[in-house]
């Protein structure tokens, strides 16, 4: 019986009925980013205890409210108040999602992160690594129990720009599949020889009743014309 291919990402379906594919991060990442937050945490609170260090017995009590605060609520704000980026997440490009992937609330942060002691077990992270590489969406411990995700961030695809030519309208209708092939014509221009552009523009001038002599900057003014101002 042949088996099913590998395939990392995680599909969830929203209250629209929309299938929005996510992408957990492995071990290496999140460590890597664990590491970048623990080293940000050592610099904050080496720069304060030298600060506090003036003041005697007070900084000493301040020192230790500070530790506390520091050790048990910086991944906490940061991921319920940054969209679910601590720094370190941030700098790896991950972030920390419901299961359902909607966005991590109070409770679910809270949870994931005071059972971090458990992960942490028998000594440096031995317990969650071996459930994260167990799990099939790479789960530590604490996310387990929360109900959480850590996921890539999916990148916005930024639209190429258009050649600068004046809107043309056609005096008549263009099919979908037209449409497309004009605004990929204009968006891929940067990609292409001078020859190649004139090319693939002399084809398209025919069944557009566009000038052959002026079919690159016709067909970009019609790209302009669909995408409407920008």
């Amino acid at each position: 019986m042949p088996t099913a291919p590998l395939d990392t990402r995680y599909q969830i379906e929203t209250p629209e009925g929309i299938d929005l594919p996510l992408r957990p991060a492995g071990l290496m990442p999140r460590a890597l980013a664990f590491g970048f937050d623990l080293g940000l945490r050592g610099l904050i609170l080496g720069i304060l205890f030298i600060a506090l260090a003036f003041l005697g017995n007070l900084g000493i009590g301040l020192g230790s409210i500070l530790l506390f605060f520091v050790s048990w609520w910086y991944m906490v704000l940061f991921e319920v108040l940054n969209q679910g980026c601590s720094p370190g997440k941030q700098v790896m490009g991950l972030r920390v999602v419901q299961d359902d992937g909607t966005p991590i609330g109070w409770s679910a942060s809270l949870i994931r992160n005071l059972l971090r002691f458990v992960d942490m077990l028998p000594f440096g992270y031995f317990l969650g690594a071996i459930s994260c590489l167990q799990h099939p969406h790479f789960k530590r411990l604490g996310d387990i129990a929360a109900g959480t995700l850590v996921v890539y961030r999916e990148q916005p695809l930024a639209r190429p720009q258009l050649p600068l030519a004046p809107a043309l309208r056609l005096p008549f209708a263009l099919e979908l599949n037209e449409q497309r092939a004009i605004l990929g014509f204009a968006e891929r221009q940067g990609e292409l020889s001078a020859e190649r552009t004139h090319e693939l523009a002399a084809i398209l001038a025919t069944p557009l009743q566009v000038s052959p002599a002026r079919a690159v900057e016709q067909l970009n003014g019609v790209a302009r014309g669909l995408l409407g101002p920008t």
